[in-house]
């Protein structure tokens, strides 16, 4: 049911009236929770109680400054636009703490009790009437659709951890290590794996699970004890057959929310629940955490996710690409996985804007446009080159041993790279030719400008070759 508005001023008329502004607020919960999820909807979303109304303004309050600072940060826009879409007329929703003096709010409880036909309806509200399924997915929030096994790309860095939280996956609570801790540097999979982890089990059908990082089980400690619901905070993370806490060094110098999680990770291991967290570090390493916490989270599977390799980082770019639809060269892949090692998410979010850029405007992808397009991301991962690591980069490319560039062979599959690494030297250093020569096996100065001058040459007869060298020129500049 929609309250219909033929003019403002009988729009607020209706409101004035209790049931009317109860089927309004009924329906905006209902909306609410089903965007958020139970769990969130519960801690954060329950306590609001309707305040009055003036000219075009709706009030709602909350209990604590704590409580309406988090719900006007987190969900203040929103609730802007549902109470908009429900009565047009309305231009604003404040968000008040309610104070002793104020007139009796409507509670969200007497909402829920409105014998109104809504998604919270009482026989809705109780979760031993819903299928075991749809209570599971309430309790899991913010996962990303986008991060499943399927999507994570497999390679010798992430191998390990990707194995052990397969496991998990399709046997929780008897795969024969509780908890699995996952670590590693920023932006390496660590989270794709837990969200990964949470979409198969709800898939499954069988078991109920709760994710959120560790920041949010901070916040929604906090609320508990603000709010006094602190029992039915420790009951529902404890009633569930997983859980996983995301970025746990959060939790470093939060001793309160510490002693939580550690009792917290204690019922559930003795029910023989299990539980999964990541971290950007091993359990040894958390320096800041309790030593019985950091003991117990050592106990289990501890599994690294190590820097990513250039293979790895051309097989994830290869992926996402042919995801997109859009052709981008192989070169162009190699220049990224080349130029963004540290952070896969970077990279990936490069690759993402040159296929928005090639969709937007309609231009193929290409070195050159590469290098427009990211050219503030390449700017940030600039450094001065060295003529050893020119050395290294032009071996690896031709498949040399770095030997070479200073050995006396002369063989042409080892001399032509040696040429091109000379070339480069010269382009992208401001080393003399005498000091060029010198790292190359104590070289003259005129076998370096024969090497130049050859370069220069072949680039300008073979647009393969000069393709080659523009490669290795923007990978390495700076």
């Amino acid at each position: 049911m929609t309250i219909g508005v033929d003019d403002d001023e009988s729009a607020f008329s209706r409101l004035e009236d209790n049931k009317g502004l109860a089927e309004s607020w009924l329906r905006i919960c209902g909306r609410l929770k089903g965007e958020v999820g139970e769990v969130e909807y519960r801690t954060w979303l329950t306590q609001i109680a309707l305040g009055p109304i003036d000219g075009d303004e709706i009030t709602l309050l909350l209990p604590t400054r704590f409580l309406r600072d988090w719900v006007r940060s987190q969900y203040g826009d929103r609730l802007n636009e549902l109470w908009h879409n429900e009565v047009p007329a309305l231009r604003r929703v404040e968000l008040q703490v309610a104070r002793p003096g104020d007139p009796a709010p409507l509670q969200l409880a007497e909402v829920a009790a409105s014998p109104v036909g809504s998604p919270l309806a009482p026989e809705e509200q109780n979760p031993a009437t819903k299928p075991v399924a749809e209570v599971r997915s309430d309790l899991v929030t913010a996962l990303d659709s986008r991060f499943t096994f399927d999507t994570f790309v497999v390679g010798k860095p992430n191998e390990f951890a990707y194995a052990c939280a397969r496991r998990v996956a399709e046997k929780p609570s008897s795969v024969g290590f509780n908890p699995l801790f996952l670590y590693g540097g920023v932006g390496l999979g660590k989270t794709h794996l837990m969200h990964a982890i949470g979409a198969e089990l709800v898939r499954s059908g069988n078991v109920s699970v709760a994710y959120m990082s560790a920041e949010k089980f901070m916040y929604r400690f906090i609320a508990a004890i603000r709010s006094q619901s602190t029992i039915e905070f420790k009951e529902q993370l404890r009633s569930v057959d997983v859980l996983m806490i995301d970025d746990l060094q959060f939790l470093i110098g939060k001793d309160n929310t510490q002693e939580e999680f550690f009792h917290t990770f204690n019922a559930l291991v003795d029910a023989g629940r299990q539980i999964v967290v990541s971290a950007d570090k091993s359990p040894s390493d958390l320096s800041g955490l309790e030593d019985r916490l950091r003991t117990r989270l050592g106990c289990g599977m501890v599994a690294d996710i190590h820097a990513t390799t250039f293979e790895l980082r051309i097989s994830i770019l290869e992926a996402k690409a042919a995801a997109s639809g859009v052709v981008v060269p192989a070169k162009v892949l190699e220049f990224l996985a080349h130029k963004i090692t540290s952070n896969v998410r970077e990279l990936e979010g490069a690759l993402n804007r040159l296929i928005a850029h090639a969709n937007l405007f309609g231009r193929p992808v290409t070195l050159e446009a590469t290098q427009d397009v990211l050219h503030d991301i390449l700017k940030a991962h600039d450094r001065r080159v060295t003529i050893e690591e020119i050395q290294k980069k032009v071996a690896e490319h031709w498949n040399i041993r770095l030997t070479d560039m200073s050995s006396a062979r002369r063989a042409r599959n080892v001399a032509r790279p040696r040429q091109v690494a000379m070339y480069l030297a010269k382009q992208l250093t401001s080393r003399s030719l005498p000091e060029i020569g010198r790292k190359f096996g104590n070289r003259d100065h005129t076998t370096v400008m024969h090497a130049v001058n050859r370069v220069t040459e072949l680039m300008e007869r073979d647009a393969a070759f000069a393709e080659d060298v523009e490669l290795m020129r923007r990978m390495l500049e700076s």
